[in-house]
């Protein structure tokens, strides 16, 4: 009996000693990005081992760029780029959710709380929360909602400009395109040193004309959009060795030439390929003054159709009649060759609107953080035009807080103690957003909680500026709801999938690679 006891002692121990392990792992990775968050978060210094210098306020870079072996601290980095992708923000409000969730979760643990309750409590908790943040969101009526604006300017630490450009650039493209979930605003962002700030309707692409010789600047132009090589069909040297196989390599040719001349008869004066091009298509075609791009990426092959209204084509596509042909090619008012830059525009495409936002700075390493503040601005204004906003500055999330606290009725036995893990949680972005302007996190929170059940407002929370307790949709200080629905989302998933792990083993290396690990 005693065995068995100190056997079940043992097990209890190693499980406790893995998700200690693990909230230790997870609690590491939130120290790295807790002090960024906020209107006074500081920046960070990321440094390889090649002096190599990134200095962001961005979340997931830091994330991505920080050495990491832990496996815990892997699976949160892993959730915090699932949360990047799917609205492009909102990193380090998800890990220090999950931080503060999995440490509660450590803590009830340890008093005697099992598992299986905790995690249905947790599960509880955040999915009621999502459902609050979806009812409650404000939602964009339109492009020129003031709020949109806000929201770039607090995603986009408070640079005018780069506002300025996220806004113009969302009103070029429109509503219904922002409103697409195959569409990434952040993807129309790029940057570069020692050039202007600028938007304007039209694809950049980085990519120069295949030869000099080839126009740089086109007016009225039809467009070929070639998602294949502009290259005849290779034969084996064996095929050729043969009477029918050179009949056959001799009537490729032939037909090349009459697919390279309907292009000419077409009027068609700007090609995209997605692969190679051969000398002799290059010299023909640059003959008859089109410009070519060859090798060019399938996702900007797709935003140039879509734009200029150009349907892509293969190689064997060029057999086709010249009227079936005239169905593929699309329209641009321009396309123009910047050499210096070595990139074209595509410019008042005939299909659907699109733009591109270029932030240009001093540096390259100033430029690359203005790109990704950019990319944050334009992910949270799209987030803002598909689900709406709600009070920022952590409000919402104590107005969710308050919200489970006073449904705790509900939660029937232990439950309540994982429920109570969420709702401390949800307390975290705030208490660390004023942690890092320099007041007294729990007084000041208490502070919010008293005053949103006072009042029965849950906008309520602190000024950063001055301390003071503020209404912050009035304030103008608000958040994309979708970025708080993801991010709480994000932070539950990781929680449930620490607090599950009981045991950690390590792995035999697979056969061939070596010895067994020890």
């Amino acid at each position: 009996m005693a065995l068995k006891q100190a056997e079940s002692s043992a097990e209890v121990e190693d499980k406790l000693a893995a998700l200690t392990t693990n909230v230790s792992a997870i609690r590491a990775v939130k120290s790295a990005v807790e002090g960024t968050i906020g209107p006074k978060g500081l920046d960070t210094m990321l440094v390889d081992r090649d002096g190599g210098v990134i200095v962001t306020n961005d979340g997931v870079t830091i994330l991505e760029q920080m050495e990491v072996d832990h496996p815990a601290a892997q699976m949160m980095i892993a959730i915090a780029k699932n949360q990047q992708e799917k609205v492009g923000d909102g990193t380090t409000t998800a890990t220090i959710v999950a931080s503060s969730l999995v440490s509660e979760g450590l803590d009830k643990v340890i008093r005697g709380v099992p598992v299986a309750k905790l995690i249905d409590g947790i599960a509880y908790g955040i999915q009621s929360s999502l459902e609050l943040i979806e009812s409650c969101s404000h939602k964009v009526v339109s492009l020129d909602d003031p709020y949109l604006y806000n929201i770039a300017i607090i995603a986009g630490r408070k640079y005018n400009d780069v506002a300025d450009m996220v806004i113009k650039a969302a009103k070029l493209i429109g509503k219904d395109k922002l409103c697409d979930a195959k569409f990434k605003l952040s993807d129309i962002v790029y940057s570069q040193n020692g050039v202007e700030n600028e938007v304007f309707g039209g694809v950049l692409i980085h990519q120069k004309r295949m030869n000099t010789e080839m126009p740089h600047t086109l007016e009225s132009v039809k467009i070929l959009v070639i998602d294949d090589a502009l290259e005849i069909e290779t034969m084996s040297s064996e095929a050729l060795g043969t009477e029918s196989g050179f009949q056959q390599y001799m009537k490729q040719q032939a037909e090349f030439k009459e697919n390279l001349q309907k292009i000419i008869d077409l009027g068609v004066k700007f090609v995209l390929v997605d692969r190679g091009v051969n000398s002799d298509a290059e010299e023909v075609l640059t003959d008859a003054g089109v410009m070519i791009l060859r090798r060019v990426e399938n996702e900007i092959l797709n935003r140039v159709a879509e734009h200029v209204g150009a349907r892509k084509l293969k190689r064997t596509g060029l057999k086709k009649s010249l009227s079936e042909l005239e169905k593929y090619l699309g329209y641009a008012e321009s396309v123009i060759e910047d050499e210096k830059l070595q990139q074209v525009r595509v410019l008042g495409g005939k299909g659907i609107p699109t733009a591109a936002i270029l932030v240009g700075a001093a540096t390259k390493q100033i430029a690359g953080e203005k790109e990704r503040i950019a990319k944050d601005a334009a992910s949270s204004v799209q987030a803002a035009v598909k689900g709406g906003y709600v009070a920022g500055g952590g409000a919402a999330e104590i107005m969710l807080a308050r919200n489970l606290k006073s449904r705790k009725k509900e939660f029937a036995g232990m439950i309540d103690y994982g429920v109570e893990c969420v709702v401390q949680a949800l307390k975290a972005p705030l208490s660390q957003i004023i942690k890092n302007a320099g007041y007294h996190p729990l007084e000041k929170v208490e502070e919010v909680i008293g005053a949103q059940f006072d009042k029965q407002n849950g906008a309520l929370g602190v000024d950063c500026d001055n301390g003071k307790i503020t209404d912050m949709i009035s304030k103008g200080i608000v958040d994309p709801a979708l970025v708080k629905y993801y991010a709480i989302k994000s932070a539950g998933e990781i929680a449930i999938s620490i607090l599950r792990i009981g045991t950690i083993i390590r792995k035999k290396k697979c056969k061939g690679q070596g010895e067994l690990l020890d």
